[in-house]
């Protein structure tokens, strides 16, 4: 790793990555931090106190300011967030690499780039298959995590995108971000309307946004899944390698990620658990972000994520 160039965008260049308890999604400054020789954009904002921090990898095209505020303030309103581009993502520097092992591991060099040695580690579509990684690679570095709306290697229908995810992806959209109101969201009225609601959330960040990803990152980004997502014999032994207590989120309708690939990760990771949000599509936690913190909030601050020790050391 090459020696860390910590700034913030804009801005003279720092010593130390800057966080603070009174920036929100909207305020947090876009810094910037180097490691072999890429250049990573970050922002970090929260409470900062005992528990580590919560490392947010994104979905597929998607920036920083793709997700919902409504998340992520509300997890830092417990502990501190980190959202970042991985290399070549919008406003870091680099290639997106065409392997999601090599997607995780940039993701660990930015991680360590911070001087962390243990976060909590949140994994959204690609990203969700992206924090498998990092925690396979780096299983010291995670604490726990959070898989929403992801599969496991050779999952079903993540060979190629699903049939619906390329109509989807492949219409035309006025205006353009409405795309996201059928890649996250079923097609019931009230799903629609949660949708919206989304939607105005993510717009309200006016100034320092993230610029769109180039036309070389979907490409890249669908080679990796498919090689990731490719029927291959034991492919999924890995799943028992992931030791960290795991909280598995999806909608009980993703068209983009089958639903189906989410209790895969939940029966194979020995120390899991699965929530299926109802009439809830790819973007589960965007329908019910209030539910959603709350659910990831009690699996991060239990001290027994999924039991209650007892005097004799068990767990009930």
């Amino acid at each position: 790793m090459t020696p860390t160039d910590t700034k913030t965008r804009g801005m003279t260049p720092m010593s130390t990555t800057t966080v603070s308890s009174q920036h929100t999604h909207h305020t947090a400054p876009t810094q910037l931090v180097t490691a072999n020789s890429v250049r990573y954009a970050y922002r970090r904002f929260g409470k900062s106190g005992s528990a580590p921090p919560l490392v947010f990898n994104q979905h597929f095209t998607g920036t920083m300011d793709y997700w919902d505020p409504a998340v992520t303030d509300g997890l830092a309103a417990g502990r501190e967030v980190i959202l970042f581009d991985n290399a070549g993502i919008s406003s870091s520097s680099g290639e997106v690499p065409r392997t999601i092992e090599g997607m995780g591991a940039n993701a660990i060099t930015f991680i360590r780039a911070l001087g962390l040695s243990e976060v909590d580690v949140l994994g959204f579509s690609i990203g969700g298959t992206v924090a498998q990684e990092i925690a396979l690679q780096a299983p010291q570095l995670v604490r726990r995590l959070l898989l929403v709306g992801t599969g496991p290697r050779a999952g079903e229908g993540m060979a190629t995108l699903t049939p619906e995810a390329q109509r989807i992806f492949g219409a035309s959209y006025t205006p353009p971000d409405d795309l996201w109101l059928h890649v996250h969201f079923t097609g019931s009225a009230a799903s629609q309307a949660r949708g919206r609601e989304f939607l105005q959330r993510s717009r309200r960040r006016t100034e320092d946004r993230d610029p769109e990803v180039n036309e070389a990152v979907a490409p890249a980004q669908i080679e990796a899944l498919g090689k990731w997502g490719a029927p291959v014999d034991g492919a999924r032994d890995y799943l028992k390698r992931i030791t960290q207590p795991t909280l598995v989120v999806n909608g009980s309708n993703d068209v983009i990620i089958y639903t189906a690939n989410s209790p895969i990760l939940a029966q194979q990771i020995p120390n899991a658990q699965l929530i299926l949000y109802p009439d809830a599509n790819h973007g589960s936690l965007f329908q019910y972000p209030e539910l959603f913190v709350a659910h990831a909030s009690l699996f991060l601050d239990a001290e027994q994520p999924f039991g209650v020790a007892v005097a004799n050391g068990g767990v009930l």
